[in-house]
């Protein structure tokens, strides 16, 4: 019964919002100028795994009108319910708290000469996202969209200023606010600066907690440098530890030969909400901690170069490091390559290594893998073959442990379809090798009609820790199918 009166009282307001909506397209088709277009994706997940959901259904229908200077788009989504990636936020059974569907992500713009007015669901950026940064992420199923009114001027001069709420992440149902401005001014024919301000009010315990953001920033770009610094400091209202953050970079060009480097410092700069994109100065966007987002305490350094030699080669080094107040917390990430690129044929091998050390904790880790690429592109069937061989270390005080992560995959075409072999594994030691466990997967892509595309998965995947924008998570393994179905219009 609570799912029914949920979905009863779905339509109400939106029919009447699709009525007019309708009424206006009669009126407009018969005029000049008008233009809709959409996209309509579905997904079926059946997960087989023991103790476990087993089903799951996902569909969104967008529509975009937009009529000479005016736009108007809206959404429709159905999650009944949709699969997680999280492994934290997978069923056991069917909960009613996770089947939604409805008309959502609303908007509406006006866009005139060198000005918008926007209002709706919207992603947006200050600066290079230290500062404030919205967005979606659909890979990693993750939304830090805002809804609100939005205002942009660009000419010379550029002009952002927004008023808007999001949902608190812990409290279910409470709104927190954003609002601010971003302005960006071109000072010198190579030289622009830029100033940025955000206010976030934030429920967190029993009440709302105000955090001021005040942000400059200035680039710099000639045909043989590009540099760029960006400050900013954080003001708690409800307590005295304020926070500050310093990234700058900068690359030049000497004929074949390309260097640069980086530096952060950050201090007290994680968002409660996490609306910003912390840069993370090191080649596989590791934070610093894997328990705990970046920007709390945390200071690093960063130095790339990459070389064309003998017309097809290409010799790529990055090495970086990161450490805490006390450096009893650091890490360091490194990466080199060696590509060759000749007509339609691009082969490379390269070595990662990752490894994180908390004195604090006497816990050690390492991640280390070879890898190569080797891609065929032909006029029927384009090839690509990839692979790596991950080696993992941890110390956790006296215990040692170690397992490696081979996974090789096989990319290739068959006139309009596409078809994607990879095989993932997990070995304790060498000679276990028969006794470990093996994931395979098939992924077919095939354009069914022209504006519609299917994909079918069907295999195992191993899951694992993947950082993205400061922010590490673990990932769920998957074994089972999934169906998807594209159209566009």
């Amino acid at each position: 019964m609570h799912l029914y009166r949920k979905m009863s009282r779905l339509p109400g307001k939106v029919i009447l919002i699709l009525l007019i909506f309708l009424a206006g397209i009669s009126i407009l088709t018969a005029q000049n100028g008008l233009t809709i277009n959409g996209l309509n994706q579905a997904s079926y997940v059946y997960r087989a795994v023991p103790d476990s959901l087993h089903n799951y259904f996902y569909d969104s229908f967008a529509f975009n009108l937009v009529y000479r200077d005016f736009s108007f788009g809206m959404k429709f989504i159905a999650e009944l319910p949709k699969y997680s990636i999280e492994q934290s936020e997978l069923l056991a059974e069917l909960n009613p708290d996770r089947l939604n569907l409805g008309w959502k992500e609303l908007y509406a713009s006006y866009n005139r000469n060198n000005y918008q007015v926007y209002a709706g669901t919207m992603e947006e950026t200050f600066g290079s996202g230290l500062i404030f940064r919205s967005y979606q992420d659909l890979e990693m199923d993750e939304d830090y969209r805002v809804n609100g009114f939005r205002f942009v001027y660009d000419n010379k001069l550029r002009v952002k200023a927004l008023y808007s709420a999001y949902n608190n992440p812990i409290n279910r149902g409470k709104l927190d606010l954003a609002c601010g401005a971003d302005l960006q001014y071109p000072v010198l024919q190579p030289l622009t600066l830029g100033v940025s301000v955000l206010s976030l009010q934030s429920f967190i315990g029993s009440s709302y907690k105000e955090d001021n953001i005040f942000g400059g920033r200035a680039s710099f770009q000639e045909d043989w440098m590009d540099a760029s610094l960006e400050l900013a400091q954080r003001f708690k209202e409800y307590s005295n530890d304020d926070g500050t953050a310093i990234y700058g970079n900068l690359s030049t060009y000497f004929g074949p030969l390309q260097i640069g480097g980086a530096y952060k410092y950050y201090e007290d700069f994680d968002y409660f909400n996490h609306l910003q994109d912390i840069p993370l100065a090191n080649y596989h966007n590791e934070t610093l901690v894997d328990s705990q987002s970046s920007g709390l305490d945390e200071e690093g350094l960063q130095g790339w170069m990459s070389f064309a030699f003998l017309k097809y080669w290409t010799f790529n080094l990055d090495y970086a490091e990161a450490w805490n107040h006390n450096r009893k917390v650091k890490m360091n990430d490194f990466f080199v390559s060696l590509d060759w690129n000749k007509d339609l044929t691009t082969a490379s091998i390269s070595y990662s290594q990752i490894e994180k050390i908390d004195e604090i904790y006497s816990h050690w880790q390492k991640e280390s893998y070879p890898g190569f690429n080797l891609q065929l592109i032909g006029k029927k069937n384009p090839l690509t073959l990839s692979g790596e061989f991950k080696i993992v270390e941890k110390q956790v005080y006296d215990v040692v442990t170690s397992h490696y992560e081979p996974k090789f995959q096989l990319d290739t075409s068959f006139n309009k379809l596409s078809c994607s072999l990879a095989l993932q594994s997990w070995w304790k030691d060498l000679s276990h090798l028969t006794q470990s466990r093996y994931m395979p997967s098939v992924q077919l892509k095939y354009p069914l009609f022209p504006e519609t595309d299917i994909l079918l998965f069907v295999g195992k995947e191993a899951g694992g820790k993947v950082c993205r924008n400061g922010i590490c998570r673990y990932v769920a393994p998957f074994s089972g199918l999934k169906f998807e179905i594209n159209t566009r219009f």
